[in-house]
């Protein structure tokens, strides 16, 4: 099994998917939505944290920028009725961090929004990973990540997820917040949409 690649870039695709130049062999690896503008130009080399998913009709590669969110998302993969896409929309949205503060506080409005996470399958998360969070909160950020931040809370429902997918990834609260705030109102558009165009905001 695959369990980290290191290379560069060589191609970003509409799909989630990268493809990896490592010593010339190309792997096409799926990433969280959002870390793809993270990934940086060839020829500069980035490391993924691998999963290596294997069906009797696939091999499939999901890439991770930390430890602590591959083992998240296997954890996620886990949960009954839980498959690799639902799991990278649930990491996408939510980084281990934010999950683990998520679960911790029994907070299913996080899950609105995510694309496969209906009412029922956001209580089976819950249900299923409260007596695994402690695991994800040590390999997220130590214990601090089950203690409330300490900065003024985001909004909550699909434009708070993005806002917090934004802070995750780098951008500042303050830019979080305007982006949202041009979005308007969700109208059932799904997270990763509101992300994207978050992101064209931002960009």
């Amino acid at each position: 099994m695959i369990g980290r690649l290191r290379g560069a870039v060589v191609e970003r695709n509409p799909d989630g998917s990268c493809v990896l130049d490592v010593g010339g062999v190309g792997y096409e690896v799926f990433v969280p939505l959002g870390g793809m503008g993270a990934l940086p130009e060839p020829p500069e080399p980035v490391t993924l944290h691998v999963h290596t998913h294997v069906r009797e009709d696939a091999f499939v590669l999901y890439g991770f920028p930390s430890v602590a969110d591959r083992d998240a998302f296997r954890t996620v993969l886990g949960v009954g009725g839980v498959g690799p896409k639902i799991a990278l929309a649930i990491l996408s949205a939510l980084p281990a961090a934010s999950l683990a503060q998520a679960i911790a506080a029994g907070d299913r409005a996080v899950f609105k929004g995510i694309p496969g996470v209906g009412k029922k399958t956001a209580e089976r998360l819950l249900l299923e990973l409260t007596d695994k969070i402690g695991a994800i909160a040590s390999r997220a950020t130590g214990p601090a990540a089950l203690r409330p931040a300490a900065t003024p809370a985001l909004r909550s429902g699909p434009l708070g997820t993005v806002a917090a997918a934004l802070v995750q990834m780098g951008y500042k609260q303050a830019q979080a917040e305007r982006a949202v705030a041009e979005l308007g109102e969700p109208e059932g558009r799904p997270v990763e949409e509101l992300l994207r165009a978050a992101l064209s905001q931002l960009g």
